[in-house]
């Protein structure tokens, strides 16, 4: 069986926290879950990020979103995309984003935060649709797992979730 991927659409982050929540619930290994979502650019203070040990720190108005997020999720960091802005990443999407930018992948005209899905398996379109609900403001929840793991998680993002889309390998390289 080949493996694939379930993107779901979050209107805020409170919504993505949700479906997070649902699927650590749910017994969904966390270390194939990715959060991609903006960082809040209309504060007047100080925001900080740091790591302490394996506990990513934060401040902000969306401080304890992030930092139960990255309770859950293996890996996070924060990067200046252009085309996208400043946008903070959580699990597995780290290390594909980092293999785009340090390879200099380009796909087509993606940025290369639009290069990270794609090589994950997402196709070209749905990456444009992806980028353009993160220049809205809206956060992506991303699981990859096999066939019968992504159609439990897609059961479990519907509910809080605006979008929510199957992505399998097998339908990428086609």
């Amino acid at each position: 069986m080949k493996n694939g991927v379930t993107v779901a659409i979050c209107e805020s982050h409170q919504k993505a926290e949700k479906v997070v929540k649902e699927l650590q619930e749910s017994g969904f290994d966390m270390k194939k879950l990715s959060i991609v979502g903006k960082d809040y650019h209309e504060e007047d203070k100080v925001i900080g990020f740091y790591n302490t040990g394996d506990r990513m720190k934060n401040w902000g108005t969306a401080g304890a979103f992030w930092g139960g997020i990255w309770g859950l999720v293996f890996g996070a960091g924060f990067f200046l995309i252009p085309g996208v802005g400043p946008v903070m990443l959580a699990g597995p999407i780290i290390s594909s984003l980092v293999g785009a930018l340090e390879g200099a992948v380009v796909v087509g005209g993606l940025s290369a935060l639009g290069g990270a899905l794609f090589g994950i398996g997402i196709p070209k379109d749905s990456v444009l649709q992806y980028e353009t609900a993160l220049k809205a403001d809206k956060f992506l929840v991303i699981a990859n797992g096999t066939p019968e793991e992504l159609e439990k998680a897609k059961t479990i993002m519907s509910d809080s979730a605006t979008k929510v889309d199957n992505h399998s390998e097998e339908a990428v390289s086609a």
